[in-house]
C-alpha cells in the first residue's frame, strides 16, 4: 500500500472459483479484508479458503445460493463488508442486484445500474449505438415476434441470418438459419433458450457474418468523465460460440485499426454514461469493425490485457467504486509483447465438448516466469455439475506471438490435472497447427470431430 488507506476496509465477492479467487489476491494485495459467500457443496472449496471471511448462503444450485440476492446481501451486512465485487457471470451483469445493493447502503463495484440496464438488452444497445454513430452489424432494428416477421426481416437482411435471443449471452439463445426453411427452427430455439436462461423470449436478426473474427476491447471509465481504451483482445477460437482461447494484441489488427476500434469504444461507453472496467465486443470482417455487445463486467479474459499493458484491472474497478479519478491516461497506455490465455474446462473435446464433472485426485500447475494460473480448483476438489466447467486459465506473455505460443504449450505440458478430462490436450495440439500459427480462427479445426478424437488420443 505504500502507506496509503485502503479504499474500501472489507468487501465480498459475491461468485465462486477462480474469479473469486482471483478478485481475493487483488483486495488482499490493497490491504482490503476480503469475504466469500459459498453454497453447501463448496464448504471447502478454493475461493472459501482464499478468503479472511466466508458465509454459507444457500444450497448447491446457483438458485438457490449464488443468485440469492437477499442472502448475499444479508452476508454482506453481517460481516461489516462495504462493498460488493460480483466477478463475472452470475450476477455480474443484473441491474436489479446492482440496485439491490446500493439500496442497502453498499457500494456495487461496477458499472451503474442504468448503463448495465441500457446495454442489456441487445435490441436496445443496438438502437443505442446506432444513434451514437457506431457500426453494428446489419439487422433488425426492433423485436420480432412471430415466424412470419422473422421471414419478412430475414428476406430484408439476406441470408444467412442469425436469430439471438435480446437477452442472451455466453452462446445461449443464438441460431442460425441458412434458407427459409430453417428460419421457424431457428426462431423457436433462439426465443425457447432467451426464456430459460435469461427469462426473456424477445429475439432479434442479424446478418451472420461467416468465420468473422472476434475482437474486444477494453475500456476504462471513471465518474468524471474519463474514458480510455486498453486495446483489444482476439477471441476469435470458440466452440458453440463460447471462447477458448484469447490473445492481445488481436493478429489481425494492425495500429491504425487499434486506434480506430478503441474510439468506437470508447464513443460507445460515453454513449451510455458508463464507468468501471467494461468490454465492447465486436466482429471484424474485412479490415470492418462491426459492434456486437457490450459486457458491462470483468471479463474471464481479462488476465491478457493485464500481461501486456500491466495494469491490474479488478484494482482499478475497485478504486473507479471509491470514488477515485482513474490513474491512467489514454497516452500512458502501451501494449507490451503478447499474451494468450486458455481456458481449462473440465470437457471431453472428443464428444463435442461435453461437461465432465468428478472429482480431482492429480492437480499441478505450471509454473515459470512469465505463466500465470488462475484456478478455482486444488487437489481434492470437486467439479460440481451445478456450476461452469471452467475450472482453470493458463495465461502467459511472451515478446511476440510465437514467443508466447511456445511458452503457453510447455505450460500445458506441465499442467497435470486428472483423472477428469479437461481441455489440455485440445489446447496443446491446437496451438501447433498451422491454422493456429497463421493466426486463423481455427474454426475447421473445432468443428473436426475427428481432428478433435485425435487431440484426445495423444492428450
Amino acid at each position: 500500500m505504500k502507506g496509503r488507506l485502503p479504499v474500501f476496509t472489507s468487501v465480498l465477492v459475491a461468485n465462486r472459483g477462480e474469479i473469486a479467487v482471483r478478485i481475493f489476491r487483488t483486495l488482499r494485495a490493497m490491504g482490503i479484508e476480503t469475504v466469500a459467500v459459498h453454497s453447501d457443496v463448496e464448504a471447502h472449496a478454493p475461493h472459501v479458503r482464499a478468503a479472511d471471511r466466508a458465509v454459507e448462503i444457500g444450497g448447491g444450485p446457483v438458485g438457490e445460493s449464488y443468485l440469492n440476492v437477499e442472502a448475499i446481501i444479508r452476508a454482506a451486512l453481517m460481516t461489516g463488508a462495504q462493498a460488493i465485487h460480483p466477478g463475472y457471470g452470475l450476477l455480474s451483469e443484473n441491474s436489479g442486484f446492482a440496485r439491490a445493493v446500493e439500496a442497502a447502503g453498499l457500494v456495487f463495484i461496477g458499472p451503474p445500474a442504468d448503463a448495465m440496464d441500457r446495454m442489456g438488452s441487445k435490441i436496445a444497445a443496438r438502437k443505442e449505438m446506432s444513434a451514437a454513430g457506431v457500426p453494428v452489424v446489419p439487422g433488425s432494428d426492433d423485436a420480432v415476434s412471430t415466424v412470419a416477421q422473422a421471414v419478412t426481416a430475414a428476406a430484408e437482411i439476406g441470408y444467412p441470418v442469425a436469430v439471438k435471443a435480446s437477452g442472451g449471452g455466453g452462446g445461449k439463445g443464438f441460431r442460425i438459419a441458412r434458407t427459409p426453411d430453417e428460419i421457424a427452427a431457428a426462431f423457436e430455439g433462439a426465443s425457447s433458450e432467451g426464456e430459460r436462461f435469461f427469462a426473456d423470449p424477445v429475439v432479434y436478426l442479424e446478418r451472420y457474418l461467416e468465420n468473422p473474427r472476434h475482437v474486444e476491447v477494453q475500456v476504462l471509465a471513471d465518474g468524471f468523465g474519463t474514458v480510455i481504451h486498453l486495446g483489444e483482445r482476439d477471441c476469435s477460437v470458440q466452440r458453440r460460440h463460447q471462447k477458448l482461447i484469447e490473445e492481445s494484441p488481436a493478429p489481425a489488427v494492425t495500429s491504425d485499426l487499434r486506434e480506430q476500434i478503441g474510439a468506437v469504444a470508447v464513443q460507445a461507453a460515453r454513449a451510455v454514461g458508463y464507468r468501471s472496467a467494461g468490454t465492447v465486443e465486436g466482429l471484424l470482417v474485412a479490415g470492418e469493425f462491426y459492434f456486437l455487445e457490450m459486457n458491462t463486467r470483468i471479463q474471464v479474459e481479462h488476465g491478457v490485457t493485464e500481461m501486456v499493458t500491466g495494469i491490474d484491472l479488478i484494482e482499478e474497478q475497485v478504486r473507479i467504486a471509491a470514488g477515485e479519478p482513474l490513474r491512467h491516461t489514454q497516452e500512458s497506455v502501451s501494449l507490451s509483447g503478447h499474451s494468450i490465455e486458455c481456458r481449462i474446462n473440465a470437457e471431453d473435446a472428443a464428444k463435442g465438448f461435453i461437461p465432465r464433472p468428478g472429482a480431482i485426485d492429480r492437480y499441478r500447475e505450471p509454473w515459470g516466469e512469465h505463466i500465470r494460473v488462475d484456478s478455482g480448483v486444488a487437489e481434492g476438489s470437486e467439479v460440481h455439475r451445478y456450476y461452469d466447467p471452467m475450472v482453470a486459465k493458463v495465461i502467459v506473455w511472451g515478446s511476440d506471438r510465437e514467443a508466447a505460443t511456445e511458452r503457453m504449450i510447455a505450460a500445458l505440458d506441465d499442467f497435470e490435472i486428472g483423472p477428469i478430462p479437461t481441455l489440455v490436450p485440445f489446447h496443446r495440439a491446437l496451438l501447433q497447427t498451422p491454422q493456429w500459427q497463421r493466426g486463423e480462427t481455427c474454426a475447421d479445426l473445432v468443428g473436426d470431430r475427428a481432428w478433435l478424437r485425435e487431440t484426445t488420443a495423444h492428450g
